[in-house]
């Protein structure tokens, strides 16, 4: 039987992005929620200490595991060596705690985080700059790999690798020393087809983000004038269960090429619409459903031994 973790991001509690929408709630509560509602894992967010020694302790009293957590990498617009300076740390703590990756989201030239750019302006890169690109990112990888921590590559909106194209592209110029995140809802915002994108490339995916999406919602954007966070704040992204994507054959996908790892809920909304608790609950219910469809054996042991 295939075996699989749940986890959570803590952006359902906090959000990194729009501070506005978070709710006033400590790290230990947030861990107590998610935990409660039957998730194993959490995501590193802006909350969690950087000190192994203060964070251990905390995991352990939540019995929840450190599932992962992003990097903001620019290695687009920048060099290697300013990259590994700022991984560094992370990586002795991510080691420290026993986390399973790092998350590598690009954030040079992206729009991501800025409010005031509409979807339309994202950074492009041609067939050249996306070859030294990808090799640069292999190399990273690599060099993260060879010092213990593995990292998974996060194809995201308002991005260099947003559409399924890019990811596409990206994935044929770079090497098994850069896996994959392959996070359905964010494919699915840019157009791409999440069940193709996992026959494609499901032998380099090592951490997967079940992030549904509002259709709804994202089919009435104007992307000539509205932002990613814009988007975010109209209720973009949800739970399983809550949303538009069928994750019965997202999963089902996904145990079709023996996938076993994490499975991290990801879903920024506001908080005092959208209660972090209940929709934990909402996601757990609807994963806990489709991953017994499909095979999975769940695993309830939080904490490591």
């Amino acid at each position: 039987m295939l075996k699989a973790k749940l986890g959570m991001s803590p952006i359902a509690w906090w959000n990194d992005d729009l501070k506005e929408l978070s709710d006033d709630v400590s790290l230990e509560e947030c861990l107590r929620q998610s935990r409660s509602a039957g998730f194993t894992g959490m995501e590193k967010g802006r909350r969690f200490p950087e000190d192994p020694k203060e964070m251990l302790p905390i995991l352990r009293q939540a019995d929840v595991t450190l599932c992962g957590g992003w990097f903001s990498g620019t290695l687009v617009n920048e060099g290697l060596s300013e990259n590994k300076d700022r991984i560094h740390p992370m990586i002795e703590l991510f080691k420290a705690v026993k986390a399973p990756c790092i998350v590598y989201g690009e954030v040079g030239l992206s729009i991501q985080g800025d409010r005031s750019k509409p979807l339309a302006t994202k950074p492009k890169l041609d067939d050249h700059d996306m070859k030294i690109y990808a090799n640069k990112v292999t190399k990273f990888g690599e060099w993260c790999a060879e010092h213990g921590m593995p990292l998974s590559y996060h194809h995201h909106m308002a991005a260099v690798v947003e559409t399924e194209t890019e990811l596409d592209a990206f994935m044929n110029n770079s090497g098994q020393g850069i896996p994959l995140l392959l996070d359905a809802g964010h494919l699915a915002f840019a157009g791409g087809e999440p069940l193709r994108a996992i026959d494609n490339h499901h032998r380099r995916i090592n951490h997967v983000h079940v992030k549904d999406v509002r259709m709804d919602v994202i089919k009435k954007l104007d992307r000539t004038k509205q932002s990613f966070l814009d988007a975010v704040a109209l209720g973009a992204f949800t739970v399983p269960g809550d949303g538009s994507l069928d994750f019965a054959k997202i999963v089902q996908k996904f145990a079709d090429y023996g996938y076993e790892g994490w499975f991290v809920v990801e879903a920024e909304q506001d908080p005092k619409k959208n209660p972090p608790l209940k929709m934990a609950e909402v996601g757990y219910a609807e994963l806990m459903r489709v991953m017994t469809a499909a095979g999975y054996s769940v695993e309830t042991q939080g904490f490591p031994t």
